[in-house]
């Protein structure tokens, strides 16, 4: 009996996290003969979710290693690439009995990370130049929580609070204080703003001295408290108050904000946590210093990408082929600037911008005959893509 039921790295390597009609698949094609069949498969977006203008391209790193030593080759968009609907992503190329069982692996890698990174670079753009931070592992399965970290930080978040998704992209993770630390404080000290002072005494001196300040008291109460507590070494102030209790949050950031510039610290940060998604944080983003997200990124809105065969090697020769609803025929993708984008037939001449320059190709190879060919950027390269992209970008 299993203790965790979660795919190991083998698993996933080995093709054995894959959906069963798959595997029949390639049994009823080689019974038929027919296991020489070479394909181009497409990933693309046949719809963005409502209100969405466009997507972030994610996960293609742990794709591309997913395929590693396949006998395939593969093109695709770079990782944080924005896109729009109808546009595609990215194009397997070989056997299809030699991929067929990686569909449900490489579909659920880049629409989950999608799909994250998304609505990270949404929460981003709407926060603009104060700080977004992820702190959404709490509501996911400790499997995926690293997972989420990175296509959360890629996608535009200024950091995360997960530990094991920071380590294993170098960063520190980053966080403040939960309310059970002033609970336990308050019912064996009988004092819980004892907790913020010990917090300081314990804390790495590198670790903002940021105090939750909605534990017991209103939100400008226990601001003053914490002024008065920690001194100048106070650098900010979180309010995580829940929804239920919380009332105009603008003008609880407002009261609090007034209440300490009257006490001459205009430089203590006000972070704002709980229940936040893009809206939220557009409201506020003029009088708060920096937000804490989690439910809304680590589960967002589905960016629904499916793989479908668009051409088929018939003769020797590459014979377009499809389902009804879809465009067939491999695709380059140009860019044009501005977010504008045009699909044109592969091999084809690159289309005039309006500008008058010719649009620049983005999709290119990424792996031949299982082998990566192109480097991998770092996750903080691959955010400033994003961030670069989001500039022109509207939600």
């Amino acid at each position: 009996m299993a203790k965790f039921h979660i795919a190991t790295a083998d698993d996933i390597i080995s093709g054995r996290a894959t959906d069963i009609y798959f595997i029949r698949t390639v049994e009823t094609l080689k019974a038929a003969g027919l296991d020489d069949a070479v394909v181009r498969a497409e990933f693309h977006v046949a719809s963005l979710p409502e209100g969405y203008k466009w997507a972030v391209f994610a996960g293609l790193k742990e794709a591309l290693y997913a395929l590693e030593g396949k006998p395939v080759t593969v093109y695709a968009l770079p990782e944080g690439t924005l896109f729009g609907e109808n546009q595609p992503l990215m194009v397997i190329e070989g056997r299809y009995v030699d991929f067929a069982v990686f569909e449900t692996t490489v579909l659920g890698i880049l629409r989950h990370y999608s799909s994250i990174a998304t609505k990270a670079a949404r929460v981003k753009k709407a926060a603009g130049d104060k700080s977004c931070l992820f702190f959404g592992a709490r509501v996911l399965h400790p499997a995926v929580q690293p997972m989420a970290d990175r296509a959360a930080y890629i996608g535009g978040c200024d950091g995360v609070a997960g530990v094991l998704g920071a380590e294993l992209m170098g960063k520190q993770a980053v966080g403040t204080m939960p309310h059970a630390l002033m609970i336990i404080f308050r019912a064996l000290k009988g004092d819980h703003t004892e907790a913020w002072v010990w917090f300081d005494a314990a804390a790495p001196p590198q670790v903002p001295r940021i105090v939750l300040a909605d534990t017991f008291l209103d939100e400008r109460e226990e601001a003053v408290l914490a002024v008065k507590r920690l001194g100048e070494r106070l650098w900010g102030v979180r309010l995580d108050t829940p929804g239920s209790r919380r009332g105009n949050m603008r003008r609880i950031v407002e009261e609090v904000r007034w209440t300490l510039e009257l006490m001459g610290r205009r430089d203590v940060k006000i972070v704002v946590s709980g229940g936040l998604d893009e809206e939220a944080v557009a409201e506020l983003a003029d009088i708060v210093d920096a937000f804490g997200v989690g439910t809304s990124i680590a589960f967002p809105p589905s960016v629904d990408i499916s793989m479908d065969i668009v051409e088929v090697k018939v003769g020797g020769a590459w014979t377009p082929i499809t389902k009804r609803g879809k465009l067939p025929g491999f695709k380059q993708l140009y860019d044009c600037g501005g977010l504008k984008r045009v699909v044109r037939p592969w091999g084809e001449p690159p289309p005039k911008c309006a500008d008058g320059s010719e649009g620049r190709p983005l999709i290119k190879k990424y792996m031949e005959d299982g082998k990566i060919v192109e480097s991998i950027p770092s996750e903080d390269e691959i955010r400033r893509y994003v961030l670069r992209q989001l500039e022109s970008a509207e939600l």
